[in-house]
C-alpha cells in the first residue's frame, strides 16, 4: 500500500512536535525524574505507539498492520538491549543524575536521524539490487552470534573511536559545567564531558543502525512502516530508561532473545532472497523454491521469544542476586560521586536504595549470592560508602 506525500508530511511533523514538547516540557529545565513520571510518560508512548498500530491496521489491513506491530516490538526489544550501552557510557562518563535526560534524548534524536538516512538507503538498494536481502541477513545472523558472546555489553562502548578523535583534536576539561557542551577553563574554551558522551552516544547509535535496520526489513519492505514503527520504538526510551533504572540487569537472558530473533529474521531474509534470487551463481540466476516466513508466524516467533525470556530472566534466582549486586554496586558509585547529584534529596535517595538492596541481598540464598561477579570488589565499594554516610552524619551534627 502507498502512503500519500500528506501522510508521510502529517507523521513527520507530529513525532517532530512530540520530541520538542518532550525537551521544553520535561528536559529543558535539568532534574532527576521520579518513578511515577517515568511510569506515566512510558505508559503515554506505548499507548500511543498501540493506537497508531491500530489505525494502520483498519486503513492498511491486517498484512501492514502486523508488519507494523512485528517491526515495533523488535526495535522496541532491540532499544532496550541498548539502554544497557546507554548504562555504560552515563556511568563512565560520570554524567550527573539531572543532566542525563538531555544526554538520553539527544541520543533518541540522532538515532532517528541516523536510522532514517539508512532506512531510505535501504529501500533504495532493495528496490535496486534484490541480493541485497543475502547481506542483511547475513549481517543479522553475525550480529545474533556477537549476543551470545559473553561481556557483550562493555566499557569500549564508552570510548569509541569518535571519542577519542574528539579528544585529540580538541581541548576537554575532565569536569561538568552545569548541562554546557563548552566551558571556558584558564581563559580557554574547552570541550565539556556532556559534549563527549553525546558524541559517544551518537557513535553506538550509528552502530546500532547497522543491526535494527536490516532487522525490520527483514519483516516488511514498506518503509512508511519501517519508518513509522522504528520512530515509535525510539519514543519513550527516555523515560524506559529511567523506569527501568535498576531492572536492567535483571534482564539476564534478554541478549539469548534477541540473538534467537535476530537469527529467526536473518534466516527470513536469506529465504527471501532465494525465493527473489537473480544471482547467475545460484540456481543459475533462478528462483529457488523455499518456504516463506509469514507476516502472522513472525509475529507470533518474536512475541513468543520475548516473553519467554523475560518470564526465564526474572525469576532466576541467579538473576536476581546479580541484579541486587549489581544495582548496590552502582549506587554506592553514584553516592560517593559528589558529581553525579548535586541534590541533597536525591543522594539520600540513592543510599535509602542501597540499604534496601542490602537487605534484599542478606535474604537470598548465600550460593547465588557468592557467585556473583566482582562480588568482593563490590563489597568493598558498599563499605566505603556506608563510611563517607556516617561522616555525613558526623558533619551534621
Amino acid at each position: 500500500m502507498s502512503v500519500s506525500p500528506l501522510v508521510w508530511t502529517a507523521t513527520i511533523v507530529a513525532i517532530v512536535g512530540l520530541l520538542a514538547f518532550d525537551y521544553f516540557f520535561h528536559i529543558r529545565k535539568p532534574h532527576a525524574p521520579t518513578l511515577r513520571e517515568a511510569s506515566i510518560w512510558s505508559a503515554i508512548y506505548v499507548g500511543a505507539a498501540v493506537v497508531f498500530g491500530i489505525l494502520v491496521l483498519m486503513v492498511g489491513g491486517s498484512e501492514m498492520g502486523g508488519q507494523y506491530f512485528a517491526g515495533f516490538i523488535t526495535e522496541k526489544a532491540l532499544s532496550v538491549d541498548n539502554l544497557f550501552v546507554f548504562l555504560v557510557i552515563l556511568a563512565s562518563f560520570r554524567v550527573p543524575r539531572e543532566d542525563q535526560q538531555k544526554v538520553l534524548l539527544f541520543g533518541i534524536v540522532f538515532a532517528l536521524i541516523a536510522r532514517t538516512v539508512f532506512i531510505f538507503l535501504g529501500v533504495a538498494l532493495i528496490n535496486s539490487f534484490a541480493w541485497i536481502f543475502y547481506v542483511f541477513g547475513a549481517i543479522l545472523l553475525i550480529t545474533a552470534g556477537h549476543l551470545l558472546k559473553p561481556e557483550s555489553h562493555d566499557q569500549d562502548e564508552a570510548d569509541n573511536i569518535i571519542v577519542r578523535l574528539a579528544k585529540k583534536m580538541f581541548r576537554t576539561s575532565p569536569h561538568y559545567d552545569g548541562d554546557k557542551l563548552f566551558t571556558v577553563e584558564n581563559g580557554k574554551r574547552v570541550l565539556t564531558p556532556m559534549l563527549l558522551v553525546m558524541v559517544a552516544i551518537g557513535g553506538t547509535d550509528i552502530l546500532f543502525a547497522l543491526d535494527s535496520i536490516p532487522a525490520i526489513f527483514g519483516l516488511t519492505q514498506n518503509a512508511y512502516v519501517v519508518f513509522t514503527a522504528t520512530a515509535f520504538s525510539l519514543m519513550g526510551l527516555r523515560q524506559l530508561f529511567f523506569l527501568l533504572d535498576g531492572l536492567l540487569d535483571r534482564l539476564i537472558y534478554l541478549s539469548f532473545g534477541l540473538a534467537a530473533i535476530l537469527a529467526f529474521i536473518g534466516a527470513k531474509l536469506v529465504l527471501h532472497a532465494l525465493h527473489e534470487n537473480t544471482l547467475p551463481f545460484i540456481n543459475g540466476g533462478q528462483h529457488v523454491e523455499v518456504f516463506e516466513v509469514t507476516t502472522g508466524l513472525s509475529l507470533v516467533v518474536i512475541v513468543g521469544v520475548l516473553a519467554i525470556t523475560i518470564v526465564a530472566s526474572l525469576v532466576s534466582p541467579a538473576g536476581k542476586a546479580q541484579t541486587a549486586i549489581n544495582n548496590a554496586r552502582r549506587h554506592a558509585e553514584n553516592y560517593l560521586d559528589l558529581e553525579y547529584t548535586a541534590d541533597p534529596a536525591e543522594r539520600e535517595r540513592i543510599y535509602q536504595v542501597l540499604l534496601d538492596e542490602e537487605a534484599a541481598i542478606r535474604a537470598m540464598d548465600k550460593k547465588y549470592r557468592d557467585k556473583a561477579k566482582d562480588v568482593d570488589a563490590i563489597r568493598a565499594k558498599v563499605a566505603q560508602a556506608h563510611a563517607r554516610h556516617a561522616e555525613y552524619l558526623g558533619s551534621a551534627t
